[in-house]
């Protein structure tokens, strides 16, 4: 997919904690339009604390967030419901309704953000479970799957409704290296074919270097951006120690 130099997603000071703890501070970010972001760095860096408050899950401390021109830290009306209907949302552990099959857990959004009949309904889900190639698992409950199907039936919902942004909270995590690589494939194949601008938090070096256009790295002991760029270029150029650390497994930063 060719990338625009159009931001889609904006962050400006933003700091961000829970009460008087402070995780992040002043983060300043651009997501562009149809690029692979990752977001890394080791364990209680605030990856999945940045992530809560791209997505409106979690307001920050100061600063603002906003999606395609709309600034969603100042709007909790209807504007913001709007814009987010236009991003999908993975979460680790795929968060299916575990009383659903998978195509009542697909049809959810479907059913609740548009007014499609039921058999445009049924037919989407259809695409969407043969696009991540779960054809034919439409009735299983989601405790019948192994973990890796269930992620990507997760990815499925998370794409119910064509979303341009979809975020991701460690898609690779406790999969083995197979379904690892597999969910890569079919994260690239999603951007490739629909354009879909990605912003994924992940501490799996093999997933980063298999499908980011680029990454940014937190640092937990300065609360924020320690490097930014080509994840090729930062393990082989970056002076920054942390960086090299990070990227050659050095035990110290392992998350």
């Amino acid at each position: 997919m060719k990338r625009t130099t159009d931001p889609v997603v904006q962050v400006r000071g933003l700091t961000a904690g829970f009460d008087d703890e402070i995780i992040l501070k002043d983060i300043n970010l651009d997501v562009f339009s149809g690029e692979i972001l990752v977001i890394l760095g080791s364990s209680g860096c605030g990856k999945s604390t940045l992530l809560k408050n791209l997505v409106g899950l979690q307001h920050p401390l100061s600063g603002s967030v906003s999606i395609n021109g709309l600034e969603i830290t100042e709007d909790n009306g209807q504007n913001l419901q709007n814009v987010l209907r236009q991003c999908g949302i993975l979460f680790q552990g795929g968060a299916l309704f575990g009383s659903m099959t998978l195509a009542e857990n697909i049809a959810l959004p479907l059913r609740e953000y548009s007014a499609l009949p039921e058999e445009n309904i049924d037919f989407l889900v259809k695409m969407k479970l043969n696009m991540v190639q779960l054809s034919g698992y439409e009735n299983h409950l989601p405790g019948a799957l192994s973990s890796g199907m269930q992620k990507r039936a997760g990815l499925a919902r998370a794409m119910a409704l064509n979303p341009k942004i979809l975020f991701c909270d460690e898609p690779s995590a406790g999969l083995d290296p197979i379904t690892s690589a597999e969910m890569d494939r079919l994260l690239l194949d999603i951007n490739h074919n629909f354009g879909t601008t990605m912003v994924i938090v992940s501490h799996e070096l093999s997933s980063i270097f298999n499908i980011s256009h680029r990454v940014i790295m937190l640092d937990k002991n300065i609360k924020g951006i320690v490097a930014e760029g080509n994840p090729f270029q930062l393990r082989d150029k970056s002076l920054n120690s942390y960086v090299q650390k990070f990227f050659t497994r050095r035990p110290d930063v392992i998350p």
